[in-house]
Protein backbone atom coordinates (compact mmCIF):
# COMPACT_ATOMS: atom_id res chain seq x y z
CA UNK A 1 0.00 0.00 0.00
CA UNK A 2 1.36 3.41 -1.07
CA UNK A 3 0.55 6.97 0.90
CA UNK A 4 0.72 10.00 -0.93
CA UNK A 5 1.13 12.90 1.84
CA UNK A 6 -0.05 16.33 0.38
CA UNK A 7 1.03 19.25 2.51
CA UNK A 8 -0.76 22.42 2.11
CA UNK A 9 0.51 25.37 -0.42
CA UNK A 10 1.18 27.82 2.16
CA UNK A 11 4.07 25.31 3.91
CA UNK A 12 7.81 26.36 3.88
CA UNK A 13 9.95 24.33 1.52
CA UNK A 14 11.94 24.15 4.21
CA UNK A 15 10.33 22.21 6.43
CA UNK A 16 9.91 19.30 3.64
CA UNK A 17 12.88 18.03 4.88
CA UNK A 18 11.41 16.99 8.04
CA UNK A 19 8.43 16.07 6.75
CA UNK A 20 10.33 13.91 4.97
CA UNK A 21 12.10 12.40 8.12
CA UNK A 22 8.48 12.57 10.05
CA UNK A 23 7.45 9.50 7.51
CA UNK A 24 11.14 8.17 7.74
CA UNK A 25 10.07 6.79 11.01
CA UNK A 26 7.12 4.57 9.88
CA UNK A 27 9.42 3.64 6.35
CA UNK A 28 12.34 3.76 5.06
CA UNK A 29 10.69 4.10 1.82
CA UNK A 30 9.76 7.52 0.91
CA UNK A 31 10.03 9.62 -1.87
CA UNK A 32 10.32 13.52 -1.99
CA UNK A 33 7.87 15.04 -4.48
CA UNK A 34 8.29 18.47 -4.28
CA UNK A 35 7.25 20.97 -3.05
CA UNK A 36 4.77 20.04 -0.97
CA UNK A 37 4.26 15.60 -1.34
CA UNK A 38 5.70 12.86 -0.62
CA UNK A 39 5.03 9.18 -1.78
CA UNK A 40 5.96 6.33 0.89
CA UNK A 41 5.38 2.75 1.14
CA UNK A 42 4.36 1.38 4.13
CA UNK A 43 3.45 -2.20 3.32
CA UNK A 44 5.54 -3.25 5.74
CA UNK A 45 4.82 -0.23 8.14
CA UNK A 46 1.18 -1.79 8.32
CA UNK A 47 1.99 -5.35 9.77
CA UNK A 48 4.82 -3.63 11.91
CA UNK A 49 2.39 -1.50 13.31
CA UNK A 50 -0.39 -3.53 13.09
CA UNK A 51 -2.78 -0.63 11.28
CA UNK A 52 -5.11 -0.05 8.87
CA UNK A 53 -3.51 2.42 6.16
CA UNK A 54 -6.39 4.93 7.32
CA UNK A 55 -4.96 4.61 10.62
CA UNK A 56 -1.84 5.04 10.14
CA UNK A 57 -2.25 8.07 7.97
CA UNK A 58 -3.98 9.35 10.95
CA UNK A 59 -1.13 9.09 13.04
CA UNK A 60 1.15 10.39 10.46
CA UNK A 61 -1.14 13.62 9.81
CA UNK A 62 -1.52 14.77 14.06
CA UNK A 63 2.27 14.10 14.37
CA UNK A 64 3.02 16.34 10.95
CA UNK A 65 0.40 19.13 13.12
CA UNK A 66 1.64 18.48 16.06
CA UNK A 67 4.97 18.87 15.36
CA UNK A 68 5.35 21.41 12.63
CA UNK A 69 1.86 22.74 12.70
CA UNK A 70 1.54 21.60 9.20
CA UNK A 71 -2.05 20.29 7.65
CA UNK A 72 -1.87 17.70 5.10
CA UNK A 73 -4.47 15.25 3.06
CA UNK A 74 -3.69 11.81 2.46
CA UNK A 75 -4.34 9.43 -0.22
CA UNK A 76 -4.01 6.08 -0.01
CA UNK A 77 -3.91 3.08 -2.77
CA UNK A 78 -1.99 -0.07 -4.04
CA UNK A 79 0.55 2.01 -6.40
CA UNK A 80 1.83 5.67 -6.59
CA UNK A 81 -0.67 6.76 -9.20
CA UNK A 82 -3.99 5.72 -7.14
CA UNK A 83 -2.50 6.83 -4.43
CA UNK A 84 -1.65 10.59 -6.18
CA UNK A 85 -5.26 10.56 -7.76
CA UNK A 86 -7.08 9.41 -4.30
CA UNK A 87 -4.73 12.81 -2.23
CA UNK A 88 -5.94 15.14 -5.12
CA UNK A 89 -9.63 13.86 -4.18
CA UNK A 90 -9.08 13.83 -0.27
CA UNK A 91 -10.66 15.85 2.15
CA UNK A 92 -8.58 17.80 5.10
CA UNK A 93 -9.31 15.42 8.11
CA UNK A 94 -9.85 12.58 6.68
CA UNK A 95 -7.91 9.95 4.22
CA UNK A 96 -9.05 8.28 0.82
CA UNK A 97 -8.30 4.69 0.30
CA UNK A 98 -8.52 3.10 -2.91
CA UNK A 99 -9.51 -0.22 -2.31
CA UNK A 100 -11.23 -0.82 -5.72
CA UNK A 101 -9.28 0.81 -8.58
CA UNK A 102 -11.50 -0.29 -11.51
CA UNK A 103 -14.88 1.37 -9.31
CA UNK A 104 -12.61 4.20 -8.84
CA UNK A 105 -11.55 4.73 -12.20
CA UNK A 106 -14.40 4.36 -14.37
CA UNK A 107 -16.44 7.41 -14.17
CA UNK A 108 -13.69 10.09 -14.19
CA UNK A 109 -12.42 11.98 -17.10
CA UNK A 110 -9.75 10.48 -18.93
CA UNK A 111 -7.71 13.46 -18.06
CA UNK A 112 -7.69 12.70 -14.48
CA UNK A 113 -5.04 9.84 -15.35
CA UNK A 114 -1.22 10.68 -15.08
CA UNK A 115 0.43 11.56 -18.51
CA UNK A 116 -2.64 12.32 -20.17
CA UNK A 117 -2.31 16.02 -21.27
CA UNK A 118 -5.09 18.22 -22.86
CA UNK A 119 -3.72 17.58 -26.07
CA UNK A 120 -4.10 13.53 -25.54
CA UNK A 121 -7.21 14.43 -23.74
CA UNK A 122 -8.77 15.84 -26.99
CA UNK A 123 -7.25 13.43 -29.59
CA UNK A 124 -8.94 10.28 -27.68
CA UNK A 125 -12.28 12.42 -26.83
CA UNK A 126 -12.57 12.56 -29.88
CA UNK A 127 -13.64 8.88 -30.30
CA UNK A 128 -15.50 9.18 -27.61
CA UNK A 129 -12.80 7.90 -25.23
CA UNK A 130 -13.71 11.01 -22.69
CA UNK A 131 -14.11 8.61 -19.15
CA UNK A 132 -11.26 6.68 -18.05
CA UNK A 133 -13.64 3.37 -17.78
CA UNK A 134 -14.08 3.61 -21.80
CA UNK A 135 -10.62 3.95 -22.29
CA UNK A 136 -10.30 0.56 -20.43
CA UNK A 137 -12.82 -1.39 -22.28
CA UNK A 138 -10.90 -0.38 -25.52
CA UNK A 139 -8.74 -2.32 -27.47
CA UNK A 140 -4.75 -2.19 -26.88
CA UNK A 141 -4.20 -1.85 -30.70
CA UNK A 142 -6.71 0.98 -31.05
CA UNK A 143 -5.39 3.08 -28.01
CA UNK A 144 -1.68 2.02 -29.95
CA UNK A 145 -2.79 3.54 -33.01
CA UNK A 146 -4.14 6.73 -31.50
CA UNK A 147 -1.76 7.93 -29.54
CA UNK A 148 1.32 5.51 -30.12
CA UNK A 149 2.81 2.53 -29.31
CA UNK A 150 4.88 2.69 -25.61
CA UNK A 151 2.37 5.59 -24.90
CA UNK A 152 -0.79 3.58 -25.56
CA UNK A 153 0.29 0.85 -23.52
CA UNK A 154 0.76 3.16 -20.45
CA UNK A 155 -2.43 4.63 -21.08
CA UNK A 156 -4.08 0.95 -21.53
CA UNK A 157 -2.31 0.01 -18.15
CA UNK A 158 -3.27 3.15 -16.11
CA UNK A 159 -6.34 2.99 -17.10
CA UNK A 160 -6.98 -0.51 -15.35
CA UNK A 161 -5.51 0.66 -12.14
CA UNK A 162 -1.99 -0.43 -12.94
CA UNK A 163 1.39 1.22 -12.55
CA UNK A 164 4.52 0.62 -12.12
CA UNK A 165 6.50 3.22 -11.16
CA UNK A 166 8.14 2.18 -8.01
CA UNK A 167 8.80 4.45 -4.62
CA UNK A 168 12.45 5.62 -5.08
CA UNK A 169 13.89 5.89 -1.34
CA UNK A 170 16.17 9.13 -1.19
CA UNK A 171 15.49 9.81 -4.86
CA UNK A 172 17.82 12.98 -5.49
CA UNK A 173 16.01 16.25 -6.28
CA UNK A 174 16.08 17.12 -9.80
CA UNK A 175 14.16 21.12 -9.32
CA UNK A 176 15.19 23.89 -7.64
CA UNK A 177 12.69 26.59 -6.36
CA UNK A 178 12.35 30.13 -4.99
CA UNK A 179 9.51 31.23 -2.85
CA UNK A 180 8.48 35.52 -2.18
CA UNK A 181 5.90 36.39 0.31
CA UNK A 182 3.86 39.00 0.66
CA UNK A 183 3.79 41.02 4.59
CA UNK A 184 0.04 41.92 3.52
CA UNK A 185 -2.49 41.02 0.92
CA UNK A 186 -1.02 41.79 -2.65
CA UNK A 187 -3.70 42.63 -5.33
CA UNK A 188 -1.27 44.97 -7.50
CA UNK A 189 -0.20 42.54 -10.23
CA UNK A 190 3.03 44.37 -11.03
CA UNK A 191 4.27 43.65 -7.51
CA UNK A 192 2.99 39.95 -8.33
CA UNK A 193 5.14 40.45 -11.44
CA UNK A 194 8.33 42.06 -9.33
CA UNK A 195 8.12 39.21 -7.36
CA UNK A 196 8.31 36.61 -10.30
CA UNK A 197 11.27 38.63 -12.26
CA UNK A 198 12.90 38.27 -8.33
CA UNK A 199 12.20 34.31 -8.63
CA UNK A 200 12.90 34.13 -12.41
CA UNK A 201 17.18 36.00 -11.31
CA UNK A 202 17.57 34.13 -8.83
CA UNK A 203 16.49 30.35 -10.01
CA UNK A 204 18.55 31.43 -13.27
CA UNK A 205 21.70 32.54 -11.39
CA UNK A 206 21.74 29.14 -9.69
CA UNK A 207 21.17 26.91 -12.27
CA UNK A 208 24.06 28.65 -14.50
CA UNK A 209 25.81 27.95 -11.06
CA UNK A 210 25.39 24.68 -11.40
CA UNK A 211 26.33 24.60 -14.75
CA UNK A 212 22.04 23.33 -14.99
CA UNK A 213 19.48 23.38 -17.25
CA UNK A 214 15.45 22.90 -16.27
CA UNK A 215 12.89 21.70 -18.87
CA UNK A 216 9.57 23.06 -17.04
CA UNK A 217 8.49 25.43 -14.68
CA UNK A 218 5.98 25.35 -11.92
CA UNK A 219 4.07 28.40 -10.59
CA UNK A 220 2.20 28.42 -7.48
CA UNK A 221 0.60 31.17 -6.09
CA UNK A 222 -0.93 31.39 -2.41
CA UNK A 223 -3.77 33.20 -1.37
CA UNK A 224 -5.01 35.02 1.48
CA UNK A 225 -7.30 32.09 2.33
CA UNK A 226 -4.69 29.65 2.58
CA UNK A 227 -5.65 27.87 -0.83
CA UNK A 228 -3.39 27.83 -3.80
CA UNK A 229 -3.23 27.01 -7.39
CA UNK A 230 -0.34 26.01 -9.30
CA UNK A 231 0.30 25.62 -13.03
CA UNK A 232 3.29 23.61 -14.81
CA UNK A 233 4.83 24.63 -18.42
CA UNK A 234 7.65 22.95 -20.63
CA UNK A 235 10.15 25.46 -21.89
CA UNK A 236 10.37 25.38 -25.76
CA UNK A 237 14.15 24.28 -24.89
CA UNK A 238 16.19 23.38 -21.92
CA UNK A 239 17.78 26.55 -19.89
CA UNK A 240 19.01 28.65 -17.81
CA UNK A 241 18.65 31.65 -19.58
CA UNK A 242 16.86 33.79 -17.29
CA UNK A 243 15.13 36.23 -19.63
CA UNK A 244 13.52 33.08 -21.20
CA UNK A 245 12.53 31.69 -17.63
CA UNK A 246 10.99 35.40 -17.14
CA UNK A 247 8.96 34.80 -20.32
CA UNK A 248 7.58 31.76 -18.69
CA UNK A 249 6.73 32.80 -15.30
CA UNK A 250 4.92 35.46 -16.65
CA UNK A 251 3.14 33.44 -19.23
CA UNK A 252 2.32 31.46 -16.52
CA UNK A 253 1.02 34.16 -14.35
CA UNK A 254 -1.20 35.13 -16.95
CA UNK A 255 -2.78 32.04 -17.69
CA UNK A 256 -4.25 32.15 -13.89
CA UNK A 257 -6.42 34.96 -14.90
CA UNK A 258 -6.40 36.14 -11.17
CA UNK A 259 -8.80 39.15 -10.93
CA UNK A 260 -7.94 41.69 -7.76
CA UNK A 261 -7.14 38.22 -6.54
CA UNK A 262 -5.52 38.48 -2.59
CA UNK A 263 -2.25 37.03 -3.19
CA UNK A 264 0.07 36.05 0.00
CA UNK A 265 3.03 34.17 -1.53
CA UNK A 266 4.70 32.97 -4.93
CA UNK A 267 6.55 30.26 -5.51
CA UNK A 268 8.62 29.55 -8.87
CA UNK A 269 10.01 25.67 -9.36
CA UNK A 270 12.42 24.63 -12.65
CA UNK A 271 11.85 21.09 -12.83
CA UNK A 272 13.81 18.54 -15.16
CA UNK A 273 16.92 19.36 -14.45
CA UNK A 274 20.09 18.34 -16.89
CA UNK A 275 23.66 18.96 -17.36
CA UNK A 276 23.84 22.23 -19.15
CA UNK A 277 26.85 20.39 -21.54
CA UNK A 278 24.20 18.41 -22.70
CA UNK A 279 21.35 20.94 -23.81
CA UNK A 280 21.19 21.68 -27.32
CA UNK A 281 20.43 25.62 -28.49
CA UNK A 282 18.45 26.34 -31.27
CA UNK A 283 20.84 29.08 -32.73
CA UNK A 284 19.25 32.22 -33.98
CA UNK A 285 19.80 35.29 -35.60
CA UNK A 286 18.81 37.78 -33.27
CA UNK A 287 21.01 39.83 -31.99
CA UNK A 288 19.48 41.24 -28.80
CA UNK A 289 19.29 37.06 -27.75
CA UNK A 290 23.16 37.05 -27.86
CA UNK A 291 23.57 40.23 -26.31
CA UNK A 292 21.41 39.32 -23.71
CA UNK A 293 23.39 36.08 -23.00
CA UNK A 294 26.80 38.45 -22.98
CA UNK A 295 25.56 40.45 -20.37
CA UNK A 296 24.03 37.80 -18.23
CA UNK A 297 27.64 35.96 -18.09
CA UNK A 298 28.87 39.28 -17.29
CA UNK A 299 26.51 39.55 -14.19
CA UNK A 300 27.06 36.00 -13.54
CA UNK A 301 30.68 36.78 -12.97
CA UNK A 302 30.41 40.06 -10.63
CA UNK A 303 27.84 38.65 -8.52
CA UNK A 304 30.48 35.40 -7.83
CA UNK A 305 33.28 38.32 -7.06
CA UNK A 306 30.61 41.28 -5.29
CA UNK A 307 28.08 38.61 -3.95
CA UNK A 308 23.85 38.24 -5.50
CA UNK A 309 22.90 42.11 -5.16
CA UNK A 310 26.21 43.51 -6.92
CA UNK A 311 23.64 43.57 -9.61
CA UNK A 312 19.91 43.81 -9.94
CA UNK A 313 17.72 44.31 -12.80
CA UNK A 314 16.37 48.05 -12.86
CA UNK A 315 12.74 47.22 -11.63
CA UNK A 316 13.65 45.42 -8.59
CA UNK A 317 16.40 48.70 -7.36
CA UNK A 318 13.59 50.59 -6.90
Amino acid sequence: MILCVRFGPETPESLLPRLIDLLGEFTPVVEAAPPHEALADVRGALRYFDRTPAELAAVIRVRALALYGVDCVIGAGPNPMLARMAAREARPGLTLTVDDPAAFLRDRPVVALDGVGRATARTLCGYGLDSVGRVADAPLAVLQRLVGARAGRELWERARGIDRTPVVPNAAARSLAAERSFPYDELDRAEHRRALLSLTEELGARLRAEAQVCRSLALTVRYADRSGTSRTRTLAEPTGHTAALTALAYALHDSLGLQRARVRGIALRAEGLGPAERAARQLTFDPADERARRIEAVVDRARAKFGPKAIVPGSLAA
